[in-house]
């Protein structure tokens, strides 16, 4: 039902906002001039996703960085222009607008979540303007005949959670789960998360015990928790972004229930912040799909991290990572096109080829949609490692959930 409504909210406020301000035509914004090429984006800096947003945007300022201690975009330096938010869909409409139409930026980049850049991609669509987004992954992203959307990471969400289905189907049959609960995130990127991981569940004989939606703005997360206890399923597949994703972990822990496996979205790939928020004792063998490792031996990734390290003190989290592989990506395409002018020959160009990234080869099919497979993360000794597939692994993975540290 939220869906449903969603679908026509962001109709609706992409066509007022686009209609009210009269935007047409091909990429009218003129952002190179002098010595600088302006690249707009807006970020939820604050509200409700106002942590991975924060991300986002310290992975763009190191490209920015990088870039233009490399000699620039076509010899000029990048002007990043950055707005907030707010996390609301009404004004990520209002705010690229005003990129294009105000401050004229010659080139743009996606904003964090599918529900933020369904209406922001349709705004860059209809001024045709190449937008490469690095964290929106809904398959509905994608069903829109869109020629100037790409999405810089691996796979789009509802194959994100197919590697460790893989894995669980492949345990022998006393070791592998027989019953799972899939309490979600209303959200157009978790919910295609936990279907497609679902559906391969059953199809290896993993009974569905809980089946759950619960809103965007629950906070307390009690209820949900005990029922999931009553049912006392083998596998925990939770279907989250941040805030929910400690919120639902706290709240079994306080019910006393653990299950013996347990899989999130998102949250587990914020590092220190979600060991602070579920305690740092209780990650030991939470299990999530992850785009980036700070270890990955992948092109100049060694450089960024430690780029990021020197500015910020600390690793980068997998949503600074995914924007700095959307300023890549957008990198490449100018490279290769020779200017940021022609929106259109940019969009061909990445159809076209293969980008190398901190996340490894991007290539896109017709829509957008990236063409690839997820990396499986596991926390283990209080860090997360990669564990799936194997020749990205830098450990093996370990069945258990095991809260308070035990091994």
């Amino acid at each position: 039902m939220w869906h449903d409504s969603l679908r026509r909210g962001v109709t609706a406020v992409a066509l007022a906002g686009l209609v009210g301000l009269g935007l047409v035509g091909c990429g009218q914004s003129s952002g190179a001039s002098g010595d600088t090429i302006k690249v707009g984006t807006s970020l939820p800096l604050t509200g409700e996703f106002s942590q991975p947003g924060a991300a986002a945007k310290q992975g763009y300022e190191i490209w920015r960085q990088m870039v233009n201690a490399d000699g620039g975009l076509l010899g000029k330096d990048v002007d990043l222009v950055v707005k907030d938010d707010a996390s609301n869909q009404n004004t990520i409409v209002s705010d690229y607008n005003a990129l294009i139409s105000q401050d004229k930026v010659s080139l743009l980049l996606g904003t964090f979540s599918s529900l933020l850049n369904l209406p922001a991609s349709a705004v860059a669509e209809k001024n045709q303007m190449l937008y490469v987004e690095p964290a929106g992954g809904s398959p509905e992203m994608f069903s829109r005949g869109f020629k100037y959307l790409f999405f810089s990471q691996q796979a789009v969400s509802d194959q994100q959670g197919i590697p460790y289905a893989e894995y669980i189907a492949s345990l022998p049959a006393d070791e592998r789960p027989k019953t799972a609960a899939y309490p979600t995130l209303d959200d157009p990127f978790a919910a295609p998360v936990v279907e497609g991981a679902r559906k391969a569940l059953e199809k290896a004989g993993v009974k569905t015990v809980y089946k759950q939606t619960y809103a965007i703005d629950t906070k307390n997360f009690d209820t949900i928790a005990a029922a999931i206890k009553n049912v006392k399923p083998d596998l925990v597949f939770h279907g989250a972004q941040f805030e929910d994703g400690v919120g639902l972990t706290r709240a079994m822990l306080k019910a006393g229930f653990t299950p013996k496996m347990y899989f999130e979205t998102n949250a587990p790939s914020f590092g220190e912040q979600y060991a602070k928020g579920i305690g740092a004792k209780n990650t030991e063998g939470v299990t999530f799909a992850v785009s980036y490792s700070p270890q990955a031996k992948t092109p100049g990734n060694t450089d960024f991290v430690a780029a990021f390290k020197k500015k910020y003190g600390e690793l980068p989290a997998e949503d600074a990572a995914d924007a700095y592989a959307a300023g890549q990506v957008l990198q490449a395409a100018v490279a290769g096109v020779g200017s940021a002018d022609d929106q259109t020959k940019l969009a061909d160009w990445l159809r076209g080829h293969t980008v190398q990234t901190i996340l490894g080869p991007l290539k896109w099919d017709d829509t957008g949609a990236p063409i690839g497979s997820y990396l499986i993360g596991q926390w283990q000794g209080g860090q997360a490692r990669i564990v799936l597939p194997e020749g990205a692994a830098t450990a093996k993975i370990k069945p258990a959930w095991t809260p308070g540290g035990a091994q």
